[in-house]
């Protein structure tokens, strides 16, 4: 099996790869190998490869920029995943397309299911939303793999942030009227690869538990043996970040128990493993 991952120097595609090269053949391509908004090096290099699944998970992530740098949002994240999905279907090759829980309003105060409508608030939840219509439109033998607050050892998140300001030892004022799943890159990697030997279709996928980004922060700094008093809770409002943002996107993992694969673990103990690595590299 020849797996094209995309986006390979973000946090997800670098987990991807560690784990996708005990069971596959892999090819991680970084930007710097595949420009996902150039059509013809998407062609050149797909042919060149020509694997039999393509997990796409380059992305435009910043949240707030995107709001900004609107078209750089869409260019990304809804043209790259175009030009992917049409020469994955040319050589009749799988597709996995990562998603995000910013496609749904925030506003259910219920976890989201699979077959909820998403309604996103942001430029970037709406440029994920196209995005996936566009695989789905594209390509039948596609994965829509949505899933939300991801953090990993490959590259800038929340859980980095929080370790690094608690080495400062000063208050950190973080939202508390966000809730979601963090979710570890190693753990969703994982399931990921089971996916693409079940049917095709729209997945939730996300570490159990729900917390708001507050709590999520605090239980950072108590692991990491820090003062978790120093986390203060700050309203959204308050905060004033650009992007507007759900305020409860947890997600429903149905289709993943209909396929009987394993719900990633409780979102504490995965948090456990990523600061005690952290920790140890340090």
């Amino acid at each position: 099996m020849r797996v094209l991952i995309t986006g390979a120097n973000g946090q997800l595609g670098k987990d991807l790869a560690l784990y996708g090269k005990q069971v596959a053949d892999v090819f991680a391509l970084g930007k710097d190998q595949l420009d996902i908004t150039k059509g013809s090096e998407v062609s050149q290099v797909i042919h060149s490869v020509t694997p039999d699944i393509i997990i796409h998970a380059a992305a435009y992530t910043a949240v707030d920029l995107c709001e900004v740098e609107q078209k750089r949002a869409f260019d990304i994240n809804s043209l790259g995943a175009l030009n992917i999905a049409k020469k994955a279907k040319e050589i009749n090759a799988k597709m996995v397309y990562i998603s995000t829980d910013y496609v749904f309003s925030g506003d259910k105060g219920a976890p989201y299911v699979e077959e909820d409508t998403p309604n996103p608030k942001s430029v970037y939840g709406m440029s994920k939303w196209l995005g996936e219509q566009i695989v789905q439109s594209t390509i039948e033998e596609s994965y829509i793999i949505r899933t939300s607050w991801l953090y990993g050892s490959g590259g800038n998140n929340f859980a980095k942030t929080m370790l690094k300001l608690a080495e400062q030892k000063k208050e950190v004022h973080v939202v508390n009227d966000q809730i979601g799943s963090p979710t570890y890159t190693k753990d969703l990697s994982k399931i990921i690869f089971q996916l693409i030997k079940k049917r095709y279709g729209i997945y939730h996928v996300s570490n159990l538990g729900q917390c708001s980004w507050f709590t999520f922060a605090r239980h950072i700094f108590k692991i990491a043996g820090y003062d978790s008093n120093l986390i203060k809770p700050i309203s959204t409002k308050a905060y004033g970040a650009k992007a507007p943002r759900p305020a409860y996107s947890v997600l429903a993992h149905i289709e993943l128990e209909k396929e009987d694969i394993p719900i990633p673990r409780y979102w504490e103990e995965a948090i456990i493993e990523f600061i005690r690595e952290e920790l140890q590299r340090d």
